[in-house]
């Protein structure tokens, strides 16, 4: 009989040390490209502008907003959804049920939910004077609190995880070391009755506020300039596409790694609440103080790329997603396969024949597009 220690997954990201160097080099990277965003010369290889004091970087308002922010999205969260899915099987057989409400449901009507709302919100609140447009002058007190949200509430999720079943530990975040298990997340589906936390991070407060900071770029740039510029709105939608598709698709990303393997600690709190809205939003950003020049036919041409690899990204994902809920469904059943070592199959035709991650080589030409608009 294997002992328990032999039982556990491989350590990754070069165990407790590489999980250290990690807690520390996200944040410190993070908030250099905010820095480097905004300064004259923009280069991103050599030393940050300036330091910021902590003066600057702390801001009880930015910390209200940021806990307004989420409280707001968790209360959307809890409407009563129009469809609630299953997850994938866990280790002790059961499946979690869902509440699918991101974007809309599909039925006689349109059924508004947790996008369609915070618009609405923000437009009311932008129609009665919200300063929106104010947004970008808080983004590093505002990264550094969702930091400090994220650090705060992975001790939390760490806290509650050694109380939790052994069945409902990730495969490698009980490694047995404080550190490391802090940092991969030691439980994997954390939840307190219905509301589960790492569902709830993966696609609402960080996606959302990212389109949030974008608009609120957009809308300094128009202060600022008369109108925004073309290469702003075509970030601005072209990112608003990728959120509204995660929002769409809600329901794919049960069978993604993230939500059936992964446990939930400060990597995924960090990356969701923090990472996302804050780096992802950079070419927006970067467009805000380093306007650039862009025609219509150049525009054109980076539409098209976009909507290539918009093609790709939503194929390939999708087909992932109908193999990995049922195997036998006729979109997939004739497709090939092969097995793993832990007896899993593989999808090896069809956009997998192609290429062997086709999802990320459509990711990777959206980002192309979304950073083209930003010139040289």
């Amino acid at each position: 009989m294997a002992s328990p220690q032999g039982s556990r997954a491989p350590l990754e990201f070069g165990g407790p040390l590489g999980a250290a160097a990690l807690m520390l080099l996200l944040p410190v990277t993070m908030f250099h490209l905010l820095l480097v965003a905004r300064s004259g010369p923009a280069r991103l290889l050599g030393p940050p502008p300036y330091l910021p004091g902590l003066e600057e970087l702390w801001s009880p308002w930015a910390l209200l907003l940021c806990l307004t922010w989420l409280g707001l999205q968790a209360a959307l969260y809890l409407l009563p959804a129009r469809k609630v899915a299953e997850g994938q099987e866990l280790k002790d057989k059961s499946r979690l049920r869902y509440p699918i409400n991101g974007a809309w449901g599909l039925g006689p009507c349109v059924e508004l939910r947790a996008l369609m709302l915070t618009a609405l919100l923000v437009g009311l609140g932008v129609s009665a004077g919200l300063p929106l447009s104010a947004l970008p002058e808080m983004l590093l007190p505002l990264a550094f609190a969702a930091t400090l949200t994220a650090f705060i509430f992975s001790l939390l999720l760490y806290l509650k995880a050694l109380v939790a079943p052994a069945s409902a530990l990730a495969p490698g975040g009980n490694s047995g070391n404080l550190i490391y298990d802090f940092f991969l997340g030691r439980e994997l589906n954390p939840r307190i009755c219905s509301f589960d936390f790492k569902y709830f991070c993966e696609l609402r407060p960080g996606l959302i506020g990212w389109v949030l900071i974008n608009l609120a770029l957009l809308m300094q740039e128009a202060e600022l300039r008369g109108s925004p510029s073309l290469a702003m709105w075509l970030v601005n939608g072209f990112q608003l596409l990728y959120v509204g598709d995660a929002l769409w698709y809600e329901e794919a990303v049960l069978t993604t790694m993230d939500i059936i393997h992964d446990g939930f600690g400060f990597m995924l709190a960090f990356g969701d609440l923090a990472w996302v809205p804050f780096t992802y939003s950079l070419q927006a950003q970067f467009l805000l103080y380093h306007p650039q020049p862009l025609g219509w036919p150049l525009a054109s041409f980076i539409c098209l790329i976009n909507a290539v690899g918009y093609y790709i990204f939503r194929g390939a994902n999708s087909q992932k997603n109908t193999f990995r809920k049922n195997p036998s469904d006729p979109r997939v059943a004739d497709l090939e396969t092969i097995s793993t070592a832990t007896g899993r199959r593989l999808l090896v035709s069809g956009w997998w024949g192609m290429v062997r991650h086709p999802n990320y080589l459509g990711d990777l030409i959206m980002a192309l597009a979304w950073s083209l608009p930003c010139g040289e």
